[in-house]
């Protein structure tokens, strides 16, 4: 398999496309030495990284399965979850707002999207794109996963109450927001993003390994958050298909999680800590 050479994002950081020597006809986007998404291009439902197969899960259970969807991803990577919508949903309309467009680029290079697809990229800053989306999105997105990393870290401007006033307008009735984070000891940013989803919706709950939820290990936890009505009722299965070992808060232990943090603001927001070195080796 030949690949593209790697390139240079605004950052400064160091984006290149490298073959999964395990997994034929894999490749993996790697910035500057974190790998960030898994894509295998002979079978884009099949999911390599643990949260990301956490939100794949999510993304069979919420709607009856193999029913299209509409999809707002802000954060793109290697486009492996809208690669695993159009697989498991086909027919679904999926927009990607992407701030490299280097990065964009080498992705479309190693590997295009499916031509049949109805997947949209648009270029630019995920919580300013917001304001620039077309107002028929407005109400209509079932979907909506909030996946942004600026290297190896989330950025503080999206994460505040002030990012999810802007983005859950986009919000169908009954539809679900799903935001990874990663944390490490004492889980600041995670607490941080338990107490401002709890303040903006109806049902939160946290998904990810026992000795990550409980602030003794670096890892990624998966936020599900929606307004529906009744509570979602899909949420315990999430845990039957995997990875294990997985635990989940909602309710009252949720409510404990969110109770040691106030809700994130643009002026006390921070960005995730960096994942410790050497935890990718």
């Amino acid at each position: 398999m030949k690949l593209p050479a790697p390139v240079t994002l605004s950052s400064g950081l160091t984006a290149a496309i490298e073959e999964d020597e395990w997994v034929p006809g894999a490749v993996q986007l790697v910035v500057d030495g974190t790998p960030q998404s898994h894509v295998n291009l002979r079978n884009p439902a099949d999911l390599f990284y643990e949260y990301i197969r956490r939100i794949g899960h999510v993304i069979d259970l919420f709607k009856p399965a193999g029913a299209a969807i509409s999809a707002l991803h802000l954060g793109g990577g290697a486009f492996t979850l809208p690669r695993y919508v159009e697989a498991t949903r086909p027919g679904s309309r999926q927009q990607i707002i992407e701030l490299e467009g280097a990065l964009v680029e080498l992705v479309r290079e190693a590997a295009p999207l499916p031509q049949r697809a109805s997947i949209r990229v648009r270029r630019g800053d995920a919580r300013a794109m917001l304001a620039k989306l077309p107002a028929g999105m407005l109400a209509a997105m079932d979907l909506i996963v909030v996946d942004v990393f600026a290297g190896a870290q989330t950025p503080a401007h999206i994460s505040s109450v002030e990012f999810y006033d802007a983005l859950k307008p986009f919000l169908a009735p009954g539809g679900v927001v799903v935001v990874n984070a990663a944390d490490g000891a004492g889980l600041p940013f995670v607490r941080g993003q338990a107490a401002t989803l709890a303040n903006r919706f109806s049902t939160v709950a946290a998904i990810a390994e026992p000795q990550v939820l409980k602030g003794r290990r670096f890892g990624n936890v998966v936020f599900v958050a929606s307004d529906a009505e009744p509570d979602l009722e899909w949420l315990p299965r999430l845990l039957a298909g995997g990875p294990f070992p997985a635990s989940m808060l909602v309710g009252r232990e949720f409510a404990d999680l969110a109770r040691k943090a106030t809700p994130v603001t643009d002026a006390t927001a921070f960005d995730s800590p960096a994942p410790p070195e050497g935890i990718f080796g």
